[in-house]
C-alpha cells in the first residue's frame, strides 16, 4: 500500500521534544513497510512549552493524503485547540478528528494501524483501545 492510501497522524504535545519522540518511537515500532504519515506538532513556534494552532495545522497538512487524519493530544488545551480548530472548519483537513486515546499507547497503536492500512475509523478504534492496556 502506498502512503497516498494511508490514514495521516498528528501528535500534540506540549512540548516539541515529545511530540517529535513519540513520532519517532511510533514510526519505528510500526516499521517494516510503507509507514504512514506521522508528524509532530508540539510546543510553539519559538520552541517554548505550549500548544500551537499553526504548527497543528502545518502538521495536519504535511500528512493528509485524502485517507483521513487522526490527531492525538497530550493534555488539557492541546485538546481545547484542536476542538476549536476543528469548530472552525477550515484550519485542519477535511475528514480529521480529535481521538480520545492516551497519548503515547495510541499514538504507537494509530501509526501501525494506519501503516496496515485501516482506514480512519480502524485508527481512531486501535488508538482508543489503547486505554485498556494493562501494565500490571
Amino acid at each position: 500500500m502506498s502512503d497516498e492510501q494511508q490514514v495521516g497522524i498528528v501528535l500534540v504535545s506540549h512540548s516539541g521534544p515529545v511530540a517529535e519522540s513519540v513520532a519517532e518511537l511510533a514510526r519505528g515500532l510500526a516499521a517494516g513497510g510503507v509507514t504512514a504519515p506521522v508528524a509532530p506538532a508540539g510546543g510553539l513556534p519559538n520552541g517554548g512549552l505550549g500548544t500551537s494552532a499553526e504548527l497543528i495545522e502545518r502538521a495536519a497538512a504535511s500528512v493528509d493524503r485524502g485517507a483521513g487524519v487522526a490527531v492525538l493530544v497530550d493534555l488539557g488545551s492541546a485538546v481545547l485547540t484542536v476542538k476549536s480548530m476543528l469548530a472552525e472548519g477550515d484550519e485542519l483537513p477535511e475528514n480529521t478528528r480529535l481521538v480520545d486515546a492516551p497519548f503515547v499507547e495510541g499514538a504507537v497503536a494509530a501509526v501501525v494501524t494506519a501503516s496496515a492500512g485501516g482506514d480512519l475509523a480502524a485508527v481512531e478504534a486501535a488508538a482508543s483501545e489503547a486505554y485498556g492496556y494493562r501494565k500490571t
